[in-house]
């Protein structure tokens, strides 16, 4: 069944769309992540014009992230205090790489460094996050537990304060600037940016996995708040009926994801969604190498 998108200009079969939905409500509710980097691309490679796939995207990631967020709320599993300083740093951020994503379009190079940034941030992370967790999986077995972070000095800048829930004494500065990083990004990608900010406060804030992935969801669903309202206004690129159907699916998809990870211990979560990022980061590799034309084209003039 083909529906018509407006905004995109395009069709797309309606059961392919719920699909997309329903997929990304599952890895928002089993790791705290929109979905975004999942979806996005999917809808390009689909056909989506990049603009229409990046501000539809960020509307539907705030229903699911809402949905999940609730879920772990409603467990005592968020940090208010960590997700407000976050807030506020990706709301700057998201503001921010708006506008960076409107004189990308205007010059002509959005495709471009969307596809590699995807394949930059993807690589690493993933590879990181599988070595990781295979390690932590080993120590555990043999009973050698190692630590996922160590105190570095940046925990010790000025602004410290309790975290009570994340169980930290750190600065605020640390959190704000990578939820702006994270902000920047999730206007440009169209992602909620989720698959970066989890494995950052894990790795770099040291918080558990469990209270990471509520609090997560918090700075995910306000900063793609943000993200959806100026991309409408400033580059007029949400189709809402686009969102609406991955929206509807991604509801029931978080419901499935946040019970799933309730049976599964935190290193295999972080080695699942390290096996996930790096599968997408090869899949998307290999459409830039099969298909160059998504990256320049050649005329000759005769």
């Amino acid at each position: 069944m083909e529906i018509y998108l407006p905004i995109a200009e395009t069709s797309q079969n309606l059961f392919f769309l719920l699909t997309i939905g329903f997929l990304a409500g599952i890895l928002s509710g089993m790791f705290g992540v929109g979905g975004g980097f999942l979806t996005t691309p999917i809808l390009i490679v689909s056909g989506i014009p990049p603009a229409v796939a990046v501000g539809s995207e960020a509307n539907h990631i705030v229903g699911s992230s809402l949905t999940g967020f609730l879920t772990y709320f409603r467990r005592k599993f968020v940090d208010l205090r960590m997700g407000s300083i976050m807030i506020s740093g990706g709301g700057v951020g998201s503001v921010l790489g708006v506008y960076i994503f409107k004189y990308l379009s205007t010059i002509g190079r959005l495709e471009e460094v969307i596809a590699f940034a995807y394949i930059l941030f993807l690589g690493i992370l993933g590879i990181y996050m599988l070595f990781e967790s295979l390690k932590t999986k080993k120590n555990k077995a043999l009973g050698n537990l190692i630590k996922l972070h160590d105190h570095g000095w940046f925990h010790g800048l000025p602004f410290r304060i309790k975290f009570r829930r994340s169980k930290l004494y750190i600065s605020v500065i640390p959190p704000f600037l990578i939820s702006f990083f994270i902000g920047i990004l999730a206007s440009i990608l169209g992602v909620g940016g989720g698959f970066i900010l989890v494995p950052a406060m894990i790795y770099i804030l040291g918080m558990s996995t469990q209270v990471v992935i509520g609090t997560s969801l918090m700075q995910v669903l306000f900063v793609s708040i943000v993200s959806t309202i100026m991309h409408a206004h400033v580059n007029q690129t949400v189709d809402v009926i686009l969102s609406s159907f991955l929206l509807f699916g991604g509801v029931f998809g978080v419901q499935a994801g946040a019970f799933i990870v309730q049976k599964i211990s935190g290193e295999i979560i972080r080695l699942l969604l390290g096996i996930l990022i790096f599968s997408l980061c090869i899949f998307l590799l290999s459409k830039l190498l099969i298909d160059p034309n998504l990256l320049y084209t050649i005329e000759f003039i005769r």
